[in-house]
């Protein structure tokens, strides 16, 4: 029951989405911006930038990853339709969870499509043995902005000023979670080990989801 409660919200938000494209939009256009904008100012071929390759990249997820999770509860408070899920027999917790799931999908959508761009505007060499620790990083570093995303997604929601408080929130929260997926990116982009900021990123991971499924019911319902 939990597991169809989740995937029925996952796609009735990524359903949603697809029929409109704002985030979408909004995301991939703003991304492939900021790293043509920051190419300009850094001079591509030189060996610098390897060594804040990283945080170049994520400094862009993190900032689109702020335009697709405004949306995340937004788009519900027409025709009270918050309320009505709320009111709904499923859990506040299959709804975080679902919410939280298509809102990874979306983005994790718009880093797969930004990544080309990234590895184009600044020379960066790469390799099929990057691939794989590449796409686990990104998992594990966008499910960490996900999930505290949604949950302050929820927090905010009915805050006038929602666009602009929920990136105050979630960003200082992210900052661990940055920091690592940063390193990582770096030691991956230039061949070296992952060292242990995977293992951090797996237990941020871990203990930050289960501490959004045990107080996303206090934070939606009060």
């Amino acid at each position: 029951m939990f597991l169809r409660q989740v995937w029925t919200i996952a796609v009735k938000d990524l359903h949603s989405e697809l029929r409109t494209k704002e985030a979408w939009n909004a995301s991939v256009a703003f991304s492939v911006v900021i790293l043509l904008l920051f190419s300009f100012a850094f001079d591509p071929s030189s060996e610098q930038i390897r060594e804040f390759s990283g945080g170049l990249l994520w400094m862009t997820y993190a900032f689109a990853g702020a335009l697709v999770l405004n949306r995340s509860f937004a788009r519900e408070m027409q025709n009270d339709c918050l309320d009505a899920l709320i009111a709904s027999p499923v859990s506040s917790a299959a709804l975080f969870v679902g919410k939280a799931l298509a809102n990874f999908a979306l983005l994790f959508a718009v880093e797969v499509v930004s990544l080309p761009v990234f590895v184009l505007f600044y020379n960066v060499p790469w390799g099929t043995g990057q691939i794989l620790p590449m796409l686990l990083v990104m998992v594990l570093g966008t499910w960490a902005l996900t999930v505290i995303g949604t949950l302050f997604s929820a927090l905010t929601v009915n805050l006038r000023l929602r666009e602009l408080m929920l990136p105050t929130l979630v960003y200082p929260m992210m900052i661990p979670a940055l920091i690592s997926a940063m390193t990582i990116t770096t030691n991956v982009l230039a061949g070296d080990p992952m060292g242990f900021g995977l293992r951090f990123l797996v237990g941020f991971d871990i203990i930050f989801t289960l501490l959004a499924v045990v107080f996303v019911d206090t934070v939606l319902v009060g």
